[in-house]
């Protein structure tokens, strides 16, 4: 019989992996290490794209029937900052009175090796009662374009269906598992460059100043309340990130201006209506006024909701056998790779208080480790036992 695997030693190891993205420097290997000896078949998975970096992903299975409960996280990192910054090296790992310190303790090399250990122990009862997966990508932190979806896409290629899946993301605010993400809003990025005719200022009628149009764009956009939010949304909102027009002259009216913008929006919007809709505000600004526009739409993610069923109610369970609180449901925050699962099967999130991540000094109490391990068996537990009623 192979070794337990004790998740606080697996966390330290993938830790110890500075696999700052896109970089990987042994967190996939490590992994497959570990679940290898406890029947999982580990894959490679290699993709590449032109003007994108080279990732290296990691798909494991246990069994070979269904259903399959999946579990997705990443072991790519965010870079640390100043190492000098920190309290210790950000890769050592260390543990100090009962706090492990190092980048991706919480986003999220801890919720990987806490899943790994809560399935590694299930695994002698799985039977042919279904499988288990792990779909853990090195490329979410970056552009996420070699890394979960190209992943989902294969599997879906070779007829291999994922029907439920968690992901590890920190979604806890206060204590571990007082929150279960069932959604996300989504993310639209525009880049506006409204484009005018270089002049003195002294003679404005031989130039043509696009700074005023760019304002009465930004007003429009701005002033306008998108929704007042829906029953698992918060409202959709406009932010205007940047506005630049790079002009050191005092006398001189500039040729353009710039400015970026972000909406977070809820499930009454969607991209593509959004786009639509600022365009619109463009193309009356400068009917009025004259000039031209570029546009640069961006949909950074989707909006999904998995709605409150059999699947959520098994998760809120699981976490309230184990801390004897059911989690609140919340959409806020973000966007993660659910955005890209959601669109093959039902999907939540549910890892560690996320208060630290991104941070000097990412942290986590090594107690929580044993807590979110505790709270994923719970959910392979409860999920093999009844599968058939998490078919929603």
């Amino acid at each position: 019989m192979a070794p337990r695997i004790d998740a606080l030693a697996l966390t330290q190891e993938l830790i110890r992996c500075p696999s700052v993205t896109p970089a990987d420097a042994g967190a996939l290997g490590a992994l497959a290490a570990a679940l290898t000896p406890h029947g999982f078949v580990c894959e490679t998975m290699t993709f590449e794209q032109a003007d994108t970096p080279t990732i290296d992903n990691l798909y494991a299975r246990l069994g070979s029937t269904g259903p399959l409960l999946c579990f997705a996280g990443h072991t790519d990192v965010v870079p640390p900052g100043d190492p000098a910054s920190w309290s210790a090296d950000p890769f050592a790992a260390r543990i100090e009175d009962g706090i492990l310190v190092g980048r991706g303790a919480v986003d999220m090399k801890t919720a990987i090796a806490a899943f790994a250990a809560a399935a590694a122990d299930f695994a002698p009862r799985l039977g042919a009662f279904g499988s288990i997966g792990l779909l853990i990508t090195g490329d979410e932190e970056g552009p996420s374009v070699n890394g979960t979806v190209k992943m989902l896409q294969t599997l879906a290629e070779r007829g291999e269906r994922i029907d439920h899946c968690v992901v590890g993301e920190p979604t806890s605010q206060r204590r571990i598992g007082d929150t279960l993400k069932i959604g996300r809003r989504g993310s639209c990025t525009g880049r506006l460059r409204v484009l005018g005719a270089q002049g003195h200022v002294a003679y404005p009628h031989k130039a043509d100043n696009p700074i005023p149009k760019l304002i009465a764009i930004l007003a429009a956009l701005t002033q306008r309340r998108l929704d007042e939010g829906t029953d698992h949304f918060e409202p959709s909102n406009l932010e205007v990130t940047t506005v630049d027009v790079g002009n050191p002259a005092t006398n001189v009216i500039p040729a353009e201006a710039r400015a970026v913008f972000n909406i977070r929006h809820n499930d009454l919007h969607s991209g593509a209506e959004l786009e639509r809709w600022v365009r619109s505000v463009c193309d009356a600004a400068i009917a009025a006024g004259g000039g031209a526009y570029e546009l640069d739409w961006t949909v950074g993610g989707d909006v999904f909701l998995t709605a409150p069923g059999a699947f959520t109610a098994l998760l809120a369970g699981a976490v309230a056998d184990v801390t004897g609180e059911t989690p609140v449901y919340s959409t806020g925050g973000g966007t993660s790779d659910a955005r890209f699962i959601k669109n093959y099967c039902p999907v939540a999130e549910l890892g560690l208080v996320g208060e630290s991540m991104h941070k000097v000094d990412e942290q986590v109490p090594v107690a929580d480790i044993a807590t979110l391990q505790a709270i994923y068996a719970r959910v392979i537990e409860r999920y093999f036992d009844d599968a058939a009623s998490v078919q929603d």
